[in-house]
């Protein structure tokens, strides 16, 4: 998919600005939704540090984080502020954060789900095949939506700190090897940001992104 200055730059103005209006939607739902998820999580396994600090909660100014609202526009992907969490408070921490880890990305993945949905409704219903309708216009917000919170998850279960994917991580790998690793975590995120910047990351996390969008798809597109 292609970025907001690459859409610009063929001249898909439309397809821009639905672009933008998208992952507005994603930075003031979708990644709300994200750290509730992780949250309500956490409050179920019995952990209610993130209830206690006000972080169970839809607004959006509780938990967006500049650097990565930015990068939402930018690359597509991004994050927001962490909800705290204390996995002392879990019957069992290594499980308990993996499964509070997990419950971002999955939201991103049901948000996604959600929004092909719509979209596949809208191109049988509303006249997506005239170009530059208001059905086609909406039905391609459905699907830069989908494919931002796609991407999101992806990103997101990558195995680095502090991405969910080293929560994860952390369930499977040594105590040690895991605290190891975490020494490293303020360089692998530097390395993880250059990465980003140079383009090197897009194709693979483009892969699967787009072998999500396939799997959350076959659905909508047996019902549409």
């Amino acid at each position: 998919m292609l970025s907001i200055l690459g859409l610009i730059r063929n001249g898909e103005y439309l397809q821009a600005v639905v672009s933008v209006l998208s992952r507005c939607f994603v930075v003031f739902c979708c990644l709300p939704i994200h750290e509730l998820a992780h949250g309500w999580v956490a409050n179920l396994l019995g952990d209610n540090t993130a209830k206690n600090q006000g972080r169970l909660t839809f607004n959006p100014l509780a938990h967006l984080n500049p650097i990565g609202t930015i990068m939402i526009f930018l690359f597509g992907i991004g994050y927001a502020n962490p909800v705290p969490i204390n996995p002392n408070n879990f019957k069992k921490p290594k499980q308990g954060m993996a499964l509070t880890a997990l419950a971002g990305p999955v939201s991103n993945v049901l948000l996604g789900f959600i929004s092909v949905f719509f979209c596949y409704a809208i191109q049988k219903f509303a006249g997506y095949q005239a170009e530059g309708s208001i059905g086609s216009a909406v039905a391609a917000f459905f699907y830069f939506a989908a494919y931002v919170n796609v991407t999101l998850a992806v990103f997101n279960l990558l195995p680095i700190p502090p991405l969910d994917g080293s929560k994860v991580l952390a369930a499977v790998l040594p105590d040690k090897a895991y605290y190891k690793y975490m020494q490293y975590e303020r360089y692998v995120m530097l390395a993880v940001l250059i990465l980003l910047f140079t383009g090197v990351l897009d194709r693979p996390i483009s892969f699967l992104s787009n072998a999500m969008m396939t799997l959350i798809s076959i659905i909508p597109n047996l019902i549409f």
